[in-house]
């Protein structure tokens, strides 16, 4: 197996103001500099103090974040302290950078050990400090779980270097010391670093709780980090002091299932990971921001929440991300892929922990395409018949047992009252759940009859999950748990075909597994194309605007052969990386000449830039060589050959106006065959790629960038094609050209030419391409090894079968003629949950009032009211006091009574039997005495 290096950039540097700006690009680089090392692997995942601020709201008050309060005290952990838990007997280790031998702030360091190159236990940059500071510092700025036994892991170097090697010995010694909790501050985009993922596998499998850092990618989309992204780790993100999502927080969804499904919900929750305070390197308090920090907070929280329960049986890697989601308070206005299931409720978690039975759940624990924006991105856009079904990915989460099967199958019941027989549902699942979690994918459809139906359709999916009993003396003992997953969908009639668009994501290829570059040559500190290239990850802003624009925009999952062009007006293929079907090719030369069209944003191809790219890694000592450019121009010219399109292998760069409009291209290519009966239009723009190999500029005139032609066979589709895709894609965009992807829809949905590019002066004859030969394919590239087409082959890879088009088994409907709930988001009750028996100490939370509140604004700490029912009231506290006073007077006043009839009659005896009433009122008011509520 590869041992991957892993290069970490530790931007932790204490908050100060005036920090320099976050976004500072420096466009003076030296083209060499990518023959380094491999590209960054699992980062450390904590910030400079530039990006600790969130999305925007209230910047002015920024500066108010800075009153001195630790955030295990804001988020209430001396209400569990005060009860005697402590974090006691949990063992709890910390995988970073080490920690000194003799800080003042840590009294329970059990073990230190060193996995590095390096004859060092401590830590030399202090972010492993921080982070084990956040858990369990015992003073200054206190952690969560003081008295919890840390286990310290040296796995990264002071030059913020590691390899997986050391992940993985670290990771069995944490497996033979029986480790409880493990915070992993770190994180990268491979998902594919088999040996790694397996071992975070074996390591939940044995109950380790593992916790680790969501990743600092964001604002974009897509760009989870692994292990968070593991259905068995608790996925951390952050929020600021005023709850805003951290604009640094990574966004969903999960990309290991495309192109085929859909991506998981991720993060699994959010907490503080702004303005945090923790330990010092040797000693004293500092501010960190980043996901890096937001990790501890819940490491240290689920540290003392398994102290606190008394049969630690019952605590598991699935029961505790069970309490956390299932307690965690929902943020209003923001949707699934930044938060989650909500906010960190330390008190509500403790609650439904100390009253949990073994059980199955599912997260999301409902599917409502009705709920915006928290369902987003399904809430954004109706059903209709014969669209490709929308695909809900839920995580099944088994808290009985490591192991789990689906009983029967799961079961389908429409809610008739509420037209559920409109809706065709087809279920996957997975054929084991281990280690404690599965997938259950859910494939919703509209049935013929609905085609120009529009309305709300209900029903709910029944799984019963089964899971060995441990200590169950019967052979075959097992534990069952059935589980409801509420539907709500709405349907709309068919849209007409012009207002379609299907986008083609079977051809998009991205990190892991294989070397695809980035689409634009200057981002040199982020050189992989790694977020999934899907409507709903770097292409959001595109979708979001298509759908403002009255587009409804589908996703093909599936080979060209799979779609019915019929129902379709455009087919958008952006940045295709992958090769194509002889019988690809073919169909959709058939769909174009019966009228369906293709838009094609292309990218940079060059066989002399992709060697130049190279890089090497010292590790695996193998030189890396992307296996295609920024976009597959050779697989795509085989595509239009026949209507006398290609691309070139031109690489360019500038900034130019058209239409109107200013415009950027970021590493694009040129057209250099056209149609001569086609309208192409050109731009003066510097030879990229002349710069790259001979760190020349030069200025090149008359690059045609954009063609547009109608195809002559009658009733005939159009073909538009652009040189660059960057101008629609979210992850280095600097100028967005969606005005555009409007005129080239206006143009190949309804035939209307925008006047604006036809009458434009930059308008050129037409390229014939016979000046230069059209760029061919890298000569010993791999891409066959991470194709869906290609096969290995002596001499050239050739094309494999063309496989099935998918095909669902839809689910035999079971009627219900009942109505359906209303409400589908009730706060996620767990089954046999009682959480009136677990009681809390009387003692008045505490409420931060970290910036005055504007005028019609609810404060931060405020449930919303009426949203979520049964939630835990954070103003318990000052109720329980008055109900308790309330109550005592009732009972003085009877004692006045009886003491008056005493009086009136003598020989009667003052009555005993109210005395302990009295004292059972009066419990609420004393403190927990320590013990433990029974489960």
């Amino acid at each position: 197996v590869p041992n991957h290096r892993v290069v970490t950039h530790y931007r932790a540097v204490e908050e100060f103001d005036g920090a320099s700006p976050c976004n500072d690009t420096r466009w003076v680089q030296k083209w060499q500099s990518w023959q380094s090392s491999r590209p960054l692997r699992r980062t450390s995942l904590s910030l400079g103090s530039g990006f600790w601020h969130a999305t925007g709201r209230h910047s002015s008050r920024r500066l108010l974040r800075a009153i001195p309060r630790h955030v295990a005290q804001i988020l209430q952990a001396d209400v569990l302290w005060q009860m005697g838990h402590t974090g006691s007997g949990v063992k709890v280790a910390v995988f970073d950078t080490g920690l000194s031998e003799k800080h003042p702030h840590f009294k329970n360091v059990k073990e230190r050990t060193n996995w590095t190159n390096e004859k060092t236990l401590d830590d030399g940059l202090g972010h492993g400090t921080f982070v084990a500071g956040v858990i369990a510092s015992m003073r200054e700025c206190q952690g969560f779980a003081p008295d919890s036994e840390l286990h310290i892991f040296r796995v990264f170097t002071n030059n913020q270097v590691s390899y997986t090697s050391w992940f993985l010995d670290a990771f069995n010694y944490a497996i033979l010391k029986k480790i409880d909790v493990l915070n992993l501050s770190i994180g990268g985009p491979d998902f594919m670093d088999h040996p790694f993922v397996d071992k975070v596998w074996e390591l939940t499998a044995n109950k380790v709780i593992m916790v680790s850092a969501i990743g600092n990618d964001g604002p974009l989309y897509g760009t989870l980090n692994n292990p968070a992204d593991q259905m068995d780790v608790i996925g951390v993100g952050g929020i600021d002091f005023e709850d805003n999502i951290a604009r640094f927080s990574s966004r969903g969804m999960t990309t290991w299932e495309l192109p085929g499904g859909y991506g998981r919900v991720k993060p699994d929750i959010v907490t503080y990971g702004s303005g945090v305070r923790g330990s010092g390197l040797k000693e004293g308090c500092r501010s960190l921001s980043g996901t890096s920090v937001a990790s501890p907070v819940v490491a240290g929280a689920v540290t003392l929440l398994a102290s606190t329960v008394l049969n630690r049986e019952l605590v598991n890697p699935a029961s505790m991300k069970q309490a956390l989601i299932a307690s965690a308070r929902r943020l209003p206005g923001v949707n699934m892929f930044e938060q989650g299931h909500g906010k960190l409720d330390l008190l509500r978690a403790y609650q439904i922990l100390n009253s949990y039975k073994p059980q199955a759940s599912l997260s999301p624990s409902y599917i409502d395409l009705t709920e915006c924006p928290y369902m987003w991105p399904y809430c954004s856009q109706p059903i209709y018949y014969g669209g490709m079904p929308t695909i809900v990915n839920v995580t099944i989460l088994n808290g009985m047992g490591v192991t789990g099967r689906i009983v029967d199958k799961p079961i389908w019941q429409p809610y008739l009252p509420q037209n559920g027989d409109y809706v065709d549902v087809a279920v996957s699942y997975s054929p084991v759940l281990w280690p404690w979690a599965g997938y259950l994918a859910v494939s919703i459809s509209v049935a013929k009859k609905a085609a120009s139906w529009e309305g709300i359709a209900q029903g709910h999916v029944m799984v019963t999950v089964a899971s060995p009993a441990e200590n169950d003396s019967a052979i075959g003992g097992e534990m069952t748990s059935t589980v409801k997953l509420p539907v709500k969908v709405k349907i709309v009639p068919t849209p007409p075909r012009s207002k379609r668009i299907l986008w083609d994501q079977y051809h998009n290829l991205r990190y892991p597994p294989g070397y695809f570059p980035r689409d634009n040559l200057r981002m040199k500190n982020d050189p992989l194309d790694w977020n999934g290239d899907h409507i709903h990850t770097n292409f959001r802003d595109m979708y979001q605007h298509l759908r403002s624009m009255g587009y409804f925009v589908e996703v093909l999952g599936a080979p060209i052969t799979c779609f019915d062009a019929s129902q379709y007006g455009t087919l958008l293929m952006v940045d295709s990386e992958e090769e194509y079907f002889p019988e690809e090719i073919t169909k959709l030369r058939r769909d174009i000449d019966n009228g369906l069209s293709l838009i094609i944003f292309s990218d940079w191809y060059n066989t002399s830039v992709m060697r130049k790219v190279k890089f090497y890694d010292e590790n695996t000592r193998q030189w890396w060589m992307p296996d295609t450019g920024g976009a597959n121009v050779p697989a795509l010219n085989d595509l239009i050959s026949v209507w006398g399109m290609a691309f070139s292998d031109g690489l360019y760069e500038g900034d130019f106006t058209m239409a109107d409009h200013d415009m950027y291209y970021a590493s694009g290519c040129s057209i250099a065959r056209f149609p001569e009966d086609g309208i192409v239009i050109a731009q003066t723009l510097k030879d990229q790629g002349l710069e790259v190999l001979k760190q020349e500029t030069a200025v090149v005139e008359n690059v045609p960038v954009l063609g547009l032609y109608q195809t002559p066979s009658e009733g005939g589709g159009r073909i538009a094609l652009y040189g660059d895709s960057n101008c629609i894609d979210d992850s280095h965009r600097q100028k967005d050209c969606f005005w555009l992807l409007d005129a080239l829809l206006q143009y190949t949905s309804y035939s209307m030419a925008p006047p604006s590019l036809t009458h434009s002066k930059n308008r050129v004859v037409p390229p014939t391409g016979t000046d230069r030969p059209l760029p061919q394919r890298l000569e010993g590239n791999h891409l066959y090894r991470y194709s869906k087409v290609l096969e290995a082959h002596l001499g050239d890879p050739k094309p494999r079968p063309l496989p099935a088009c998918p095909h669902l088994s839809w689910a035999k409907p079971q009627p219900l003629n009942e109505t359906a709930p209303s409400n589908l988001w009730k706060h996620q009750k767990l089954l046999s949950v009682d959480m009136d028996k677990v009681v809390l100490p009387n003692v008045r939370p505490y409420r931060p009032q970290v910036r005055p509140l504007s005028p019609g604004e609810s404060g931060a700490w405020d449930i919303p009211g009426g949203i979520m029912p049964g939630r835990y009231n954070q103003e318990v506290g000052q109720t329980i006091p008055m109900f308790a006073f309330l109550g005592a007077m009732v009972v003085l006043s009877f004692f006045v009574v009886q003491l008056t009839k005493a009086k009136s009659k003598p020989k009667r005896r003052k009555p005993r039997v109210k005395r302990p009433l009295y004292l059972q009122q009066q419990q609420p008011q004393t403190p927990h005495s320590g013990k433990n509520p029974t489960v």
